[in-house]
């Protein structure tokens, strides 16, 4: 199972080139798709679920031609955009029986094993009857995701599903997505380096429409020992330090700067070797 796109690319009206002849290959599980925001990671999302046309490329799933079998690729494919809206005033259950219906699930019996199992899979069956108007951002999230897995889908797409959720609910959609993901492929498009970290075992970073890096997190990480110096310094001289060495990151610690320096050997004698991170891959990648 892998989804592989070749040189796709994709030109707007207004002139914004959201993709550049981006060429990736994505395997069975957890796949995080990093980069700012603009960065282009919509646009291929959308592509991919066939909300949108490419300008040019290919992208193949299992011998499906995506760009061009769109109702197979449908018939297999679980989405759940970034924005995504839900009748407010009806309940959990009622709903997700009607986007069966629409699924294609036609026996009433089938249909409603299906839907009570997507509500314990996800944790809301005690709040079935509930409208969903009354959910909290989270139990949204979550409800996003049990339509997303009618069907028994091959490729799910997630688009920053953890904006916005407290830390309780983030650590909840992550242990669900992360039961998903195993046999299946799960793109997960994001900002949030963290989700990338905890919950995939490979990932891709793209900026303004190109692929930056691809890999296994892991060895991502890997290759950046040794090369990472980090220094609390004053906020005057922040803009000095920019200009001579290759500050990859800078955050406030205790009321000072506490910049990150990518480089193979010490930049002075005051900066300290520190382990990397993905942040560090993603910002190092990303400047």
């Amino acid at each position: 199972m892998e989804l592989i796109i070749k040189n796709l690319s994709k030109t707007y009206t207004n002139g914004v080139q959201a993709l550049k002849n981006l060429s990736l290959e994505i395997p069975k599980g957890m796949f995080g798709l990093l980069g700012p925001n603009g960065a282009g990671k919509s646009t291929l999302m959308r592509t991919i679920a066939t909300l949108q046309e490419a300008d040019n490329g290919a992208i193949d799933f299992n011998g499906i031609n995506v760009l061009t079998q769109k109702q197979d690729v449908r018939k297999i494919l679980g989405y759940l955009p970034q924005q995504f809206g839900v009748y407010p005033k009806i309940s959990a259950q009622t709903l997700l029986d009607h986007f069966a219906a629409l699924k294609g699930i036609s026996n009433k019996k089938d249909r409603k094993e299906v839907v009570e199992s997507l509500l314990h899979k996800t944790n809301l069956y005690e709040s079935r009857s509930k409208n969903i108007g009354g959910f909290s951002g989270g139990m949204k999230q979550r409800f996003g995701i049990a339509q997303a897995l009618i069907g028994s889908p091959q490729l799910i797409i997630v688009d920053e599903p953890t904006s916005g959720l407290d830390p309780t609910e983030r650590n909840r959609f992550h242990d669900l997505l992360s039961e998903i993901g195993e046999n299946i492929i799960v793109i997960l498009s994001t900002h949030i380096v963290e989700d990338v970290s905890d919950l995939c075992s490979n990932m891709a970073i793209i900026n303004r429409g190109e692929l930056k890096l691809a890999g296994k997190p892991s060895q991502l990480i890997d290759n950046l020992n040794g090369k990472i110096w980090e220094k609390r310094i004053e906020k005057s001289s922040i803009q000095d330090y920019k200009t001579k060495h290759n500050v990859i990151s800078s955050r406030l610690f205790a009321g000072k700067p506490l910049i990150k320096v990518l480089t193979d050997k010490i930049p002075d004698s005051e900066f300290a070797s520190v382990a990397p991170n993905l942040e560090d891959v993603y910002f190092s990648t990303i400047n």
